[in-house]
């Protein structure tokens, strides 16, 4: 049944985009880059603009048709690479007069409702959660990683206070055969019954596979620090979060390279600022109501943004800080590549 979804007839709706345009209008007459393209929603209304340049970037490779299609009606206006946004600073062209960047960390509905691609726990079938130009999927991580690099998956991604009894009851089915999306919830459901919660039972599993299958954590964390090196001074970087995870990394970022202090406690004290950012608002912005009643799915969405004051780039303390979650990453990624065959 999910098979037959038509996601031509799903429709996506970019989150606050007016905040966006109001923080970026003032900027208009230059290039911006879209590190999350998707359905193009921010590129298009930003292209509306005649002054305005794109370049848009997406690892899902479902992006390239609608991309093709700006392309032809923008023509020299728009420009679109299907890589991750890590890989920002590696762009096949310059970008002159940049003004802004921004990353909406969110999925679309187009997505969420891809039988394919895996994400949601309302869909049966096989696990996948891959987003493009990865290395495994969550049915991989599901029933070929150990009892002890799952429990560290789902605590530290998912935030997850059942994951080690989650974890053993996965390791025990698994035994019998694979585990499906359908399988996982069951075994989820199994453990959190009757739990009361606004949110569903599987989505804290849900998300830490999602997060670890696709490298979000130092995709993020290295999306920033590279997006600070390409922008030029005066530009802005805007980013919208949809889960505790994401914005505690964005509002380190830009909390805490915007005041007045050292950067890192073991360089010598100056009375010079060296603040990276200015932060026009400290407190995230939210949809409104009128955005709430038209999509729903952005209730948990805040955007975050900064002004860039300098080229300092010492971002060694951003990186120690999240240490522990770049950790699991990395000890997945090492895992991997002793399994070639998978």
């Amino acid at each position: 049944m999910n098979a037959t979804i038509k996601l031509e007839n799903v429709k996506h709706f970019p989150v606050l985009l007016n905040e966006i345009i109001s923080i970026i209008s003032p900027l208009y007459g230059g290039t911006f880059i879209d590190c999350t393209f998707g359905q193009g929603g921010y590129s298009k209304k930003i292209l509306e603009s005649i002054n305005n340049k794109v370049f848009a970037i997406d690892r899902d490779p479902n992006s390239l048709k609608i991309a093709n299609q700006f392309k032809k009606k923008y023509k020299n206006r728009f420009e679109f690479e299907n890589r991750k946004f890590s890989e920002i600073l590696n762009l096949n062209k310059s970008i002159e007069n940049l003004r802004g960047i921004i990353f909406d960390l969110g999925y679309s509905t187009i997505q969420i409702k891809d039988p394919k691609k895996g994400l949601s726990f309302n869909t049966t079938g096989k696990l996948n959660m891959q987003m493009g130009l990865n290395n495994f999927s969550a049915h991989d991580i599901i029933n070929k990683l150990g009892q002890r690099e799952l429990n560290d998956i789902f605590r530290g991604f998912g935030e997850e206070k059942y994951s080690k009894i989650i974890t053993k009851k996965i390791i025990e089915y698994r035994k019998k055969k694979n585990i499906k999306t359908e399988d996982l919830v069951s075994i989820i459901n199994g453990v959190k019954k009757k739990k009361f919660s606004k949110i569903h039972n599987a989505t804290k599993i849900f998300q830490a596979l999602r997060i670890v299958v696709n490298n979000e954590i130092s995709e993020l964390i290295y999306g920033l620090i590279n997006s600070f090196k390409l922008l030029p001074v005066g530009g802005t970087i805007i980013v919208i979060t949809f889960h505790s995870i994401e914005d505690r990394i964005v509002k380190f970022f830009l909390k805490n390279y915007s005041e007045n202090k050292n950067l890192s406690r073991y360089l010598p004290s100056s009375n010079e600022k060296k603040n990276l950012f200015k932060l026009v608002q400290k407190k995230p912005i939210i949809p409104n109501e009128k955005e709430l009643k038209l999509n729903p799915a952005s209730r948990s969405a805040k955007l975050r943004y900064g002004v860039k004051l300098n080229n300092h780039s010492d971002f060694s303390e951003f990186i120690k800080k999240f240490s522990y979650l770049l950790d699991v990453e990395s000890s997945v990624k090492k895992i991997w590549k002793k399994f070639p065959y998978l």
